[in-house]
């Protein structure tokens, strides 16, 4: 016998129709008319429909009711289907001979009227087929506009429901407001995602209570950011303390979701919506991280610097091509004699733009990191560095090794040690005389990955130097396992322990802790001879910073190898 399959299609569902009438001979009646093409749920009492509604009302399409009920009278059923937010949207069509209820029922938002004595069977079918497909576009629509969990708008359609509302108000002074939710990863993990979900629901209806006094519209447009676009206010502060009120999570009963506002006030209206919500998202991202202050404005200073980014990646590719990024050489002498000796060099990026002069590294580096163009631009300064400590070697014959830096991104590259290895390969120089810096942040992200490449790269001969150490990112437990050959002290740390109180304890201990590790400390940032003289007598080997020179071109930085080369010659 063969098995029969089960098969599922939405087509072939009929939809069901809630009848609520308590005359057998009106029930048989429509029964007759409609039970074919659809499926009917009878009630014969006002308390009866109400339970029908709560159990089924996800699956019914349209309630048709009798107002003329025992008990609960169907106007009250009418009343309490609409005021509750559950099954407000479920369609009432109303049967009735009395035509003066009609005003009140439409009131109460009844969608339709069935007259009695009934009118042709057509007629009817035809009432009930226009509101059934009325209803369902409705809900398609509302599907497809709202983020199901929130029921708030995405945001596709609120950048549409927004440009509505410039339209009607042209000149209305909006703003445009982001809000966002600090760590909330760490809300479902801690708490589960059952309560981040409340969490999310809650602000979402402290949102929904917000824009309904003020006007506007509010969406959800990522897991933990929330859109607002409203007439211009100036009590922040209290909105956010208000979206903040949400569930106590934990044990401790306590609240921890924290949120952070960006402000982009009385917006431009020419820029499109999304650029305005660009800017807001500019000023949240200012303050993350700022408990004390949560609320960021968007000012001119952020459009400059917004401007001037977009400028500097539009024109990357050709200063690349053009070789407008230009390598700057800074010395490092070893202290630990009599007298300082040219032992290395750090290469530095410089880029002489032909508009804005010499742009700061302290702007494009971080910019580039953000977007990944560092690559290209380390591999850049790598191959001229390179060709750097080749042409000194054939000019003046003596070797100066020249530090370069590895970004976090360029750890992840599979190609990296063919290129490190291609670059050094083709200059004819040994693998430690490219030095690599790798900044100590770099070594908390994928650990595992970044020290099982740093160990390749190392056996290969390469000279691994730790940058930016006493930035606060590692751990001193960590500092045993890390495959590195000198420690670079962080420039603003060594500033910090030199100012008025000239605490440099901690200093100290840091210069110890890597000798206990037999890893040479390099000082950057060193401005003065006293300076100087207090890191030789720490034990500091090495030190780098304008009180030897400044960065300089290469062409400057010769001065430098010419002495190394008549001490060499000395000696």
């Amino acid at each position: 016998m063969t098995e029969k399959k089960m098969k599922f299609s939405i087509s072939e569902e009929k939809r069901q129709i809630l009848l609520v009438e308590d005359d057998i001979i009106n029930r048989e009646m429509l029964k007759e008319s409609i039970g074919n093409a659809y499926e009917l749920i009878v009630a014969e009492t006002g308390e009866e429909a109400l339970r029908i509604v709560r159990e089924r009302f996800e699956t019914l399409s349209i309630v048709l009711l009798d107002l003329n009920l025992p008990g609960i009278k169907g106007i009250e059923v009418l009343r309490r289907i609409k005021s509750d937010p559950a099954y407000a949207g479920l369609p009432v069509i109303v049967m009735t001979s009395d035509s003066e209820a009609e005003v009140e029922c439409l009131t109460l938002g009844a969608i339709d009227f069935i007259p009695k004595p009934y009118p042709p069977s057509e007629v009817i079918l035809a009432r009930i087929l226009r509101t059934v497909e009325l209803y369902e576009d409705k809900n398609t629509i509302r599907w497809t506009e709202r983020d199901h969990l929130t029921g708030l708008y995405n945001k596709e359609f609120f950048y549409h429901y927004a440009d509505q509302l410039d339209l009607y108000h042209k000149d209305v002074p909006t703003d445009a407001i982001v809000v966002d939710i600090n760590h909330f990863h760490t809300v479902n993990d801690r708490y589960g995602k059952a309560y981040g979900d409340k969490v999310l629901k809650c602000i979402a209806g402290n949102a929904l209570r917000l824009i309904n006094e003020a006007g506007g519209v509010v969406c959800r447009c990522e897991p933990d950011m929330f859109l607002f676009y409203c007439p211009h206010r100036s009590d922040y502060e209290e909105m956010l303390n208000q979206l903040s009120i949400v569930p106590k999570g934990g044990d401790s009963g306590e609240n921890h979701v924290r949120l952070r506002m960006g402000v982009y006030s009385d917006v431009d209206k020419t820029l499109y919506v999304d650029r305005r919500f660009d800017r807001a998202k500019l000023a949240a991202d200012s303050v993350k991280g700022n408990l004390a202050n949560p609320i960021g404005f968007y000012d001119n200073s952020m459009h400059d610097a917004e401007v001037m980014e977009e400028q500097l990646i539009d024109d990357f590719p050709t200063a690349i091509k053009e070789k407008q990024f230009v390598v700057f050489y800074q010395p490092k002498f070893d202290v630990r004699g009599d007298t300082p000796v040219l032992c290395s060099a750090e290469a530095l990026a410089r880029w002489k733009h032909p508009k804005l002069g010499m742009v700061s590294p302290g702007v494009f580096i971080p910019l580039f990191e953000k977007n990944g163009l560092i690559q290209t631009l380390d591999r850049c300064v790598w191959s001229e560095a390179a060709a750097q400590i080749r042409d000194w070697k054939e000019r003046f014959g003596v070797s100066v090794p020249i530090s370069v830096n590895v970004s976090r991104v360029d750890l992840y590259d599979p190609k990296l040690i063919d290129k490190l290895l291609d670059m050094t390969e083709k200059n004819g120089l040994k693998p430690d005389e490219l030095l690599l810096e790798i900044t100590e942040s770099a070594y908390t992200e994928n650990a595992g990955m970044i020290v099982e490449n740093v160990k390749q790269l190392r056996k290969l001969g390469f000279k691994i130097e730790m940058d930016d150490f006493g930035s606060g990112y590692s751990s001193l437990s960590m500092l045993s396992a890390l495959p590195i050959d000198a420690l670079k002290l962080d420039m603003q740390f060594i500033r910090s322990a030199f100012r008025e109180r000239k605490d440099t304890r901690l200093l100290e201990a840091m210069i110890n802790l890597s000798h206990s590790f037999d890893v040479p400390t390099i000082a950057e940032g060193v401005e003065s001879a006293e300076q100087v003289s207090v890191l030789k007598a720490m034990g500091c080997d090495i030190v780098q910073g304008y009180y030897f020179s400044r960065p300089v071109p290469a062409n400057e930085f010769e001065k430098f190898v010419a002495e190394k080369k008549e001490i060499s010659a000395c000696s």
